[in-house]
């Protein structure tokens, strides 16, 4: 019998995301179920955006959910190494032997050729792709090309008629004609493999004979079952899990929904109950019981049970979840602990001490001005807003345009977020104290408090995030059309 492999390949590109969480829980409860293996594996070949920090991150929130491994870069594995960035030499071989076998070929299309070529193509209302442009280039001219240095990368040869036919694991018999396919970039112009060939090297490789993904990855699979075929290689049974969806059945976003798992820590959620309504997420315990652990999932997991209608992240159901673990999981005394390591969690209350000292004579003193810093999204109103200066048009803006720069920052730090007000201040040429209004009452719930800078810094992009969209809610929000609007000003600042 074939051992049971199963792996989660997360990108260290931003913040550790609840869907990531959500596919590792559902490959360790198939593997563990049927005492396999589960594999935690970095894709790192975006080396513009990937980071050592976003990995960091991604290791500790599944650490924090009790989502442990079996193999991974942290405890290592006799299918090593577990980031893709250190098996460089391993693809290089295998693009070889694909060229070799003249089922890749390379391609010296400049990035201009190809943006006109998909403007060419939208304009015609054709499906955007590659058009095969150098797909037949005479041998000789690819060497010339090639000991010239000329910039290319290599593409996948996909068939130019019929259909892929693949089996579901969950959908039964997909059917997928091969002219919607793209011809795929395997190696970038920088040497570094796509998610796609690194993606079928590396699960062949390490033996992965499940993949359990989000059904985002169905019209892919023809691209990976093709490498698979040109390899020689038997391809591993395939599961596209339903997407997590928002309340309005759109994709589960940062826009509509925190998705972030470290806001869910900074917030007070417990990671048993986190994990447990994840994994009520298209799937229902045997017994139809809704509080349930990993062991007791795993004990009873069937993939079979899995529903392909579209789960809804609903934040008022894990908000119950939570609280029935709160009252049934500890004694008064154990949840003071709890509470007690929740809030003092790194060093929060010995910054926040330093923070707030010099604003206090006596102890009572400090709840009402640290109490925004234990709270979640706070109790504000458009009035809270209303300043002698700025429109409620202004403020939104503003909370806007720091939100999406605060985005954008690669390390969150105090010098980061002070330099992304000063930046937006200059630009809206603002004076200081008008820009921080609409901040302070959104991130403190006052109009004056300790330096709002710092509470920002303390608080943490993921809470600070949260609370931006909840002042720009209250002051009213955007339309779809305005946001447009407001969008392409953001982008015109200098």
């Amino acid at each position: 019998m074939t051992p049971i492999r199963t792996r989660v390949a997360p990108s260290p590109t931003g913040d550790p995301h609840v869907g990531t969480a959500y596919i590792a829980l559902f490959n360790r409860c198939f593997a563990h179920a049927q005492r396999g293996q589960f594999v935690l594996r970095i894709e790192d070949t975006d080396q513009e955006r990937s980071s050592a920090e976003s990995e960091s991150k991604i290791l500790d929130s599944l650490h924090w959910l009790g989502l442990s491994w079996d193999e991974g870069p942290d405890v290592g594995g006799e299918f090593g190494p577990y980031r893709q960035s250190e098996r460089s030499e391993i693809y290089q071989a295998h693009i070889e032997e694909l060229l070799a076998g003249g089922h890749a070929f390379h391609c010296f299309c400049t990035p201009q050729r190809l943006q006109e070529l998909r403007a060419e193509q939208m304009k015609a209302k054709q499906t955007p792709g590659y058009d095969g442009h150098c797909l037949h280039l005479d041998a000789d001219e690819v060497q010339r090309r090639l000991a010239d240095k000329e910039a290319h990368v290599v593409r996948l040869k996909i068939p130019a008629e019929g259909d892929c036919r693949f089996e579901d694991g969950l959908r039964g018999e997909i059917a997928i004609p091969w002219p919607q396919i793209d011809m795929q970039v395997l190696i970038k112009s920088d040497g570094l493999p796509t998610y796609h060939f690194a993606n079928v090297v590396d699960d062949h490789l390490m033996q992965i004979s499940h993949v359990i993904r989000g059904e985002e990855w169905i019209n892919s699979t023809p691209k990976h079952l093709l490498l698979y075929q040109y390899f020689g290689w038997t391809a591993p049974r395939f599961f596209h899990m339903p997407l997590l969806r928002n309340p309005d059945k759109s994709k589960l976003s940062k826009r509509k929904n925190p998705t972030s798992i470290f806001y869910y820590r900074d917030m007070g959620y417990l990671p048993e109950a986190v994990v447990n309504y994840l994994g009520m997420m298209g799937w229902t315990m045997p017994t139809g019981e809704e509080k349930f652990s990993i062991g007791e999932m795993e004990a009873a997991f069937d993939i079979a049970r899995v529903s392909l209608g579209g789960p809804i992240f609903d934040l008022e159901k894990l908000d119950w979840l939570n609280g029935k673990y709160i009252r049934e999981n500890f004694t008064d005394a154990e949840l003071v602990q709890q509470f007690l390591a929740w809030a003092g969690q790194g060093d929060r209350v010995n910054r926040l001490t330093g923070l707030v000292r010099q604003r206090v004579e006596k102890f009572t003193d400090l709840v009402p001005l640290a109490a925004f810093m234990f709270s979640g999204l706070l109790d504000l109103t458009a009035e809270d807003f209303a300043h002698k200066k700025l429109e409620p048009e202004q403020c939104r803006k503003i909370l806007q345009f720091l939100l999406w720069r605060l985005e954008s920052v690669d390390t969150w730090n105090r010098e980061a977020v002070e330099a992304s007000v000063q930046d937006l201040t200059t630009a809206l040429e603002l004076k200081i104290r008008d820009f921080l209004f609409p901040v302070f009452v959104a991130i403190t719930g006052r109009p004056v408090s300790v330096s709002v800078i710092d509470a920002m810094d303390i608080l943490g992009l993921d809470l600070v995030r949260a609370r931006l969209r909840h002042a720009i809610e209250v002051l009213g929000g955007f339309s779809k059309k305005k946001i447009r609007e407001v969008e392409r000003e953001y982008q015109q600042l200098p």
